[in-house]
């Protein structure tokens, strides 16, 4: 029996790395209940061994190579 894991929220700049402080990109909800957030760094050094161990993994470091987009004037 599977049951439907509840929705994550996206991380936000609120949302800190359990190891260093840094911001969280990455969240690993744990079989057992809980959640560890990890920034990038930390989050590479853990994950495999978290997802071995049944932890669901919420992975949003790809935001870091994102470029914000800026709003331009219209032309006239």
């Amino acid at each position: 029996m599977t049951g439907a894991l509840a929705p994550t929220k996206p991380l936000t700049a609120l949302d800190r790395c359990d190891r260093c402080g840094a911001q969280a990109y990455i969240r690993a909800t744990l079989p057992v209940g809980g959640e560890l957030l990890f920034c990038a760094h930390h989050g590479r050094q853990h994950v495999a061994a978290l997802r071995d161990k049944g932890a669901d993994i919420q992975d949003e470091s790809a935001r870091l190579s994102e470029t914000p987009s800026i709003a331009r004037d219209e032309e006239r």
